[in-house]
């Protein structure tokens, strides 16, 4: 992925492809587009008039400019009636932006940054950076391909549209401001989208031992260290849930632990858990067929950690942060649990496997144990958990749940501001009491009839973190194919963003 570039030029002399201005919704055009209107002989007024074009969410007009001006074309792209203008929709009004360009095969594009700022009529409370960072995010996140495993025919390479040129515009007066913004735009894309090829690869490729060395080489390269514990390590510290789950595949198991210390040295950190699971077959529950191969990306909140874990020491924040990713495959053979068998986890729970496919609770159980000895201000994990989780709220939120209320309103706050949302579910005592067992501490499935299952799901995960303020994140609805104009199809790296907000405003 090229750097963004920052140029100082005036629109109506700027040379470039595609030149790209984001408006509100208006009756007529704008002032900023009023001398670029009369160099197109009233093109512009005339699209507003006749309703073409009027300023909607992510309502585009593309009009060639003839020659008129010094750019090849010109595309509008409407963020909405300017009160309720936000960071998403420049977000996704950027994305939006780079699917116009692709189907145009425009080779370059230039931004206009809009001044929301300083008018009666708006309300917006953001600033020059937030604008420009969330318009560059948009637009770099809306470009991501996954490729790798094409064959690459020499007679069609050359004719795969690429864009070589992506300019924001700016005045001397906010060139410091454009730059600051799109450098951190362009670390946050980076770690998505290294978070999104993880979960890309078939399960052939990323297998735990795949995710260890991947996680390695980021922890080398961004400075912040990482170890990985492999099943003697695990054997010795009992965690008899994420062996069990691994002990039915030829690959071995993983615990990831990545620690970034960016903060005061006796500054407790914040934890992060992703779920590894890096392919789920259910086990001896075997899972239907249909769909099976999707089950690649059951290791989605461990390619965000990994993710988060990228950004956090690319963006240098200053704060400590330990990432942890328990990595298992779960395959059904002579060797795999079975139903009805009982694991000790490593702290001393004994756990009945009612359900051989609700895994990611067990691997999830000892890497929360294991947080502990960080002694962390907050734990927070991910996982493609529940499939409850998408009937509860489909595709467009993750499902929140927790033990602390002010840690449950940040990530909500963060979530609103990053573009991915999670919703808050309750997390009652009625819904403890049903994962204990007769036979053992727990059991990881709750009986038929009970329902809540994404609740459920979260009590098994909290009798595993004690007092610490704790929050859980089942993102099994977004991690993959969101409805979004920045993210393209396959995997959406949802969480990375998230993260990074909630920890630059803890920070």
């Amino acid at each position: 992925m090229k750097p963004i570039k920052i140029k100082i030029d005036a629109p109506i002399v700027h040379k470039t492809d595609c030149l790209t201005l984001f408006c509100p919704e208006e009756a007529a055009p704008g002032s900023a587009l009023k001398e670029i209107d009369k160099k197109l002989n009233g093109a512009l007024s005339q699209a507003y008039k006749s309703k073409r074009f009027e300023g909607k969410t992510n309502q585009t007009l593309w009009l060639d400019t003839l020659g008129n001006i010094k750019s090849k074309a010109i595309l509008l792209i409407g963020v909405g009636p300017i009160k309720e203008i936000g960071a998403e929709k420049l977000r996704q009004a950027g994305g939006t932006s780079v699917n116009q360009i692709e189907k145009n095969k425009s080779t370059s594009i230039s931004f206009v940054l809009p001044s929301l700022t300083g008018g009666k009529k708006n309300s917006s409370k953001l600033k020059s950076e937030d604008i420009a960072c969330a318009i560059a995010e948009g637009a770099l996140l809306g470009l991501y391909r996954f490729e790798e495993y094409k064959s690459k025919d020499k007679k069609t390479k050359n004719k795969n549209w690429t864009l070589e040129d992506l300019s924001l515009l700016t005045d001397a007066a906010n060139q410091t401001v454009a730059r600051k913004a799109a450098q951190k735009a362009q670390k946050i894309a980076d770690a998505v989208f290294t978070t999104r090829d993880l979960i890309a690869h078939p399960g052939n490729r990323a297998t735990p031992t795949f995710l260890a060395q991947t996680a390695k080489k980021i922890a080398r390269s961004h400075q912040f260290s990482c170890k990985i514990l492999g099943r003697k390590e695990m054997e010795k510290l009992g965690m008899g849930a994420l062996l069990g789950v691994s002990q039915g595949s030829n690959e071995p198991p993983a615990l990831i632990v990545m620690e970034y210390k960016g903060g005061p040295k006796k500054q407790a950190p914040v934890v992060i858990v992703g779920k590894g699971i890096t392919f789920d077959t259910g086990g001896i529950s075997l899972k239907p067929s249909a769909n099976m191969g999707e089950m690649k990306m059951d290791m989605s909140g461990g390619a965000a950690t990994i993710g988060a874990m990228q950004a956090v020491a690319s963006l240098k924040l200053p704060i400590n942060v330990v990432g942890l990713v328990p990595a298992a495959e779960n395959m059904p053979s002579g060797t795999a649990i079975k139903p009805g068998d009982i694991l000790t986890s490593m702290s001393g729970k004994t756990i009945e496997v009612l359900n051989t496919d609700a895994e990611g609770r067990l691997v999830l159980a000892d890497a929360l144990t294991f947080s502990a000895r960080y002694k962390p201000r907050a734990v927070i994990d991910l996982a493609t958990l529940t499939g409850a989780c998408v009937v509860a709220l489909g595709h467009q939120a993750c499902a929140l749940l927790g033990n602390d209320e002010d840690l449950i309103q940040q990530l909500i706050a963060s979530g609103e501001s990053s573009g991915e949302r999670a919703w808050n579910l309750p997390l009652w005592e009625e819904h403890e009491k049903e994962v204990k067992s007769d036979i053992a501490d727990l059991k990881n499935i709750t009986a038929p009839n009970v329902g809540a299952g994404t609740i459920t799901a979260a009590a098994f995960l909290k009798a595993f973190v004690g007092d610490v303020p704790w929050a859980h994140l089942d993102i099994a609805g977004v991690a993959w194919e969101q409805s979004k104009p920045y993210i393209p199809k396959g995997p959406s790296g949802f969480g990375v963003r998230l993260l990074i907000n909630y920890l630059e405003n803890i920070a």
